[in-house]
């Protein structure tokens, strides 16, 4: 079995920042980097590409609505064409930082509201999908299984991998739970390590309300501003390890579509 393990980096501002990226990049195989919108600006998107580089990290595009101060994580309505446009628009700035230093964007992975409506709503998935296609469509999607997003995706011909974000909830139909629920965002490390033990030997996850989901993955995700993200990154690392997993690169990875 082949895991990637991918984080959400260059989540600063300015002289602002809310993780250390250069501790963390090390221990991932795939960067999704803020494109300004929700987090990030030049010099730090510049600065986490080159991380990447160095670190033989794949490169991903971490679009959002354009929500500095609610850090991406509140809803925009938007019309179709104008969210287009603006995932089009952070498409292209990561792009020109990361050309100049010899690298590419290999996947998508949409953040906070925008993910999870692009998860949820036919509409908007496919609106994503046709930005991200009319751009490359050699690039994949980090997907939560079975979404809107997915079956937008493979419908289009595009790939996807599918994500276990070790440290968030799951809702029965497979959606995240919403964080405004209590136990939505879960901080025991001990509780997140095993949930991912318990999902690479059995294919199950317990969802929120106690009842059981069956999940194949090819990505974890480790949130880099969650407390404690380089001592839980070292964990999963190791659990996937004592686990028989191999630890590789999205890039690496070869699905049946």
């Amino acid at each position: 079995m082949l895991i990637d393990i991918n984080a959400d980096l260059g989540e600063g501002f300015g002289p602002y920042s809310i993780a250390d990226d250069e501790a963390l990049m090390p221990l991932i195989t795939s960067a999704n980097v803020a494109c300004g919108y929700h987090a990030g600006d030049p010099v730090i998107m510049d600065r986490t590409i080159r991380l990447a580089r160095d670190h033989g990290v794949d490169l991903g595009a971490h679009v959002s609505f354009p929500d500095r101060m609610g850090f991406g994580r509140r809803l925009i309505q938007m019309e179709p064409h104008e969210l287009e446009k603006h995932v089009l628009y952070q498409l292209g700035a990561l792009y020109g930082l990361a050309h100049p230093v010899g690298l590419r964007i290999k996947h998508v992975n949409p953040h906070g509201a925008l993910g999870n409506l692009a998860s949820a709503d036919k509409c908007i998935a496919e609106t994503l999908v046709r930005a991200v296609r009319s751009f490359d469509p050699e690039i994949r999607f980090l997907v939560l299984p079975k979404s809107e997003l997915e079956v937008a995706a493979r419908a289009a011909g595009m790939s996807c991998w599918r994500l276990f974000l070790a440290d968030r909830a799951y809702a029965g139909d497979g959606q995240l739970a919403p964080r405004a629920l209590p136990g939505a965002v879960i901080k025991d490390e001990e509780r997140v390590v095993a949930r991912l033990v318990r999902l690479i030997k059995e294919g199950t996850v317990e969802t929120i309300d106690g009842g059981v989901l069956r999940m194949e993955i090819d990505s974890v995700l480790i949130h880099s501003d969650t407390p404690g993200a380089i001592s839980l990154a070292r964990r999963i690392r190791q659990q996937l390890i004592n686990n028989g997993v191999v630890i590789s690169a999205l890039s690496s990875h070869v699905r049946k579509e």
